[in-house]
């Protein structure tokens, strides 16, 4: 195996704030983000998946635990970051804060979000805040043993048709449904399979206020990744989104940024809720 930086690597969105946040950035072309709550598996799948590829440390000025590592599918090599087990990105917490600020600056070419299978509501959570950030998400139904188990059928085709992003069926411990996970994360970020996360719309007032806002936060920060989302939470009156604006720390993690064009094969689309 050649020891290289591709070209897609050298311009991944993902590249500049991977090196900031103190993760190894060399041999790889695509990022995926690896999410979920505590307790639904998530280390498994990253173990499953990386095997021995693997470093673990901490992320920079945080006492949070760091893990990266990387696997090959189909001769493309995927840099995997295991990111802090949350079960919010509402910025509580140092994890929720780490978890976050990655999916939202470091902009992943794919976000996986590891649900167990026995308690996808409690999970859903997550998933859909996941999904308020970023088009490029894939549902990991895991633990797909145990629901069978407790007599639990779950119905990943409906899920997926209802929150608008693939929902696949794995019990990463016997490693089944991990091919089909890779597949279709490789398919998410080729684009063909085309995603439309289903997404808090609110009504007339709510959304033409979201919209004045993340006008101005674009007008503030002309790079900025979702200013949706940003316009969204200071909406919501999340303080620390506010002082991260006001501090100009926003500034900074936008000014670290480095865009790739995107080519999109419109082959498979999954279309969400309307």
């Amino acid at each position: 195996m050649t020891n290289m930086i591709t070209s897609a690597c050298d311009t991944c969105p993902a590249h500049t704030q991977m090196a900031q946040m103190g993760l190894k950035i060399d041999n790889f072309d695509r990022v995926v983000a690896l999410a979920g709550n505590p307790n639904t598996g998530k280390s498994t799948v990253f173990n499953a998946l990386t095997g021995l590829k693997q470093h673990t440390g901490n992320w920079p000025g945080k006492t949070v635990t760091r893990a990266e590592g990387g696997y090959e599918f189909q001769s493309v090599k995927y840099k995997l970051v295991d990111l802090p087990g949350t079960y919010s990105l509402l910025s509580a917490s140092q994890d929720e804060e780490v978890a976050r600020n990655f999916i939202l600056f470091g902009q992943p070419d794919c976000t996986i979000v590891v649900t167990d299978a026995t308690a996808l509501e409690r999970n859903l959570n997550l998933a859909l805040q996941v999904m308020e950030i970023t088009d490029k998400v894939v549902i990991a139904v895991n633990l797909m043993d145990e629901a069978r188990r407790k007599g639990l059928e779950v119905d990943t085709r409906s899920l997926a048709r209802d929150l608008g992003v693939p929902a696949i069926p794995i019990v990463a411990r016997t490693s089944e449904g991990m091919q089909t996970l890779l597949q279709t994360v490789a398919d998410v970020i080729e684009g063909n399979i085309l995603t439309s996360p289903l997404r808090m719309e609110g009504n007339d007032q709510y959304q033409a206020a979201v919209r004045t806002l993340a006008a101005q936060i674009e007008h503030l920060y002309p790079a900025i990744p979702n200013a949706r989302w940003l316009a969204i939470r200071l909406l919501d009156g999340d303080d620390r989104v506010q002082q991260a604006i006001l501090s100009g720390e926003v500034a900074e993690l936008v000014s670290g940024q480095q865009r790739a064009e995107a080519q999109f094969s419109k082959q498979m689309a999954v279309a969400g809720r309307q």
